[in-house]
């Protein structure tokens, strides 16, 4: 297995059963998390980049939540529309993207 230079986690308030229920699931995490799939699928990134949904933050009121790895940058209310301007910046130019960050 190729180790990712980038690992992208979107909560999509999972749950242990599968379930998505819940705040970043309602302001459309599933959304986020699909756009970066197509984004990292268009960009040929695809063993670069990991994406992981995930569960619960415990920040709801900020959410939907990215965190990206290794570089631990906690992006708070991300909307699908945000996804390009943080595969541009972030993920391929190294810049993080100041006014999403938590």
């Amino acid at each position: 297995m190729q180790k990712p230079s980038k690992h992208i986690f979107i909560c999509t308030s999972s749950r242990p059963t599968g379930q998505q229920k819940g705040f970043c699931h309602t302001k459309e995490g599933v959304d986020v998390m699909m756009r970066f799939t197509e984004e990292i699928e268009e960009r040929e990134l695809g063993g670069e980049v990991f994406l992981t949904n995930t569960g619960c933050f415990g920040i709801c009121e900020k959410g939907p939540i990215v965190v990206i790895y290794p570089d631990n940058i906690w992006y708070k209310s991300v909307t699908a529309d945000d996804v390009t301007e943080i595969m541009d910046e972030h993920i391929e130019g190294g810049k993080v993207v100041e006014r999403l960050v938590l």
